[in-house]
């Protein structure tokens, strides 16, 4: 079974809910979402409806690095967390997080520390991480490393989450031939529970898409 879904409502909400049973909220990530829009959503998700959340800022900028500052961003993502029912925050970390022994140490100490707040743990490393090596740290830590399928490859692992950020940014859109791929590479992997998770400005009509090539086995 997959799960495609879209960063954030490209559409308005009661649209959004027509068409995909996931969607990773970004607003946890800059700020704190109103309390009605929190319960508007949850009002108006349809039945099976899962919430992600995109983990905030500060927590990135910190370098994962325990703290106050990370402690309160924390304790309001799991206020949001509780008011939606979600069970997996993600966590991206900034282009200057290298793979450095100090980074790596800390990115470690950070899942444990978040580990028993959320059911599902997901963390999104920066180009110059080797994908490999972040799903060997993901299972050490009972977490799971986001990566894009089309540029990083399948993770080999049970549970995946993958990010599609677009071929060429965030403001580009996935021809026909790239869909098509991802579909083939979903294929290759019937035993993997995925989150596939487009980013990218025509996320909408991309995930869409996706859905419509793969057909069976698909929320």
């Amino acid at each position: 079974m997959i799960t495609v879904g879209c960063a954030g409502f490209a559409v308005p909400a009661t649209r959004y809910f027509k068409e995909y049973l996931f969607v990773e909220v970004q607003e946890t990530h800059l700020a704190v979402p109103g309390p009605g829009t929190v319960r508007r959503w949850k009002r108006e998700a349809p039945a099976g409806f899962e919430f992600a959340m995109l983990g905030p800022r500060q927590i990135g900028q910190e370098g994962f690095r325990s703290g106050k500052v990370i402690e309160t961003a924390l304790d309001t993502l799991r206020s949001v967390g509780d008011e939606l029912d979600a069970t997996t925050a993600v966590f991206a970390a900034p282009p200057e997080f290298t793979p450095g022994r100090a980074n790596k140490a800390a990115l470690k100490e950070f899942l444990a520390l978040v580990r028993p707040r959320f059911e599902r743990i997901v963390f999104e490393l920066p180009g110059g991480w080797d994908p490999d090596e972040s799903d060997g740290l993901a299972a050490e830590t009972g977490s799971v490393a986001a990566r894009d399928p089309l540029t990083q490859g399948m993770s080999k692992r049970g549970v995946a989450y993958y990010r599609l950020p677009g071929p060429a940014g965030h403001k580009s859109r996935y021809e026909d031939p790239a869909i098509e791929q991802l579909a083939a590479l979903v294929a290759t992997a019937p035993e993997q529970e995925a989150i596939y998770v487009f980013t990218n400005v025509d996320m909408f009509s991309d995930a869409k898409r996706l859905k419509k090539l793969v057909k069976t086995n698909v929320r």
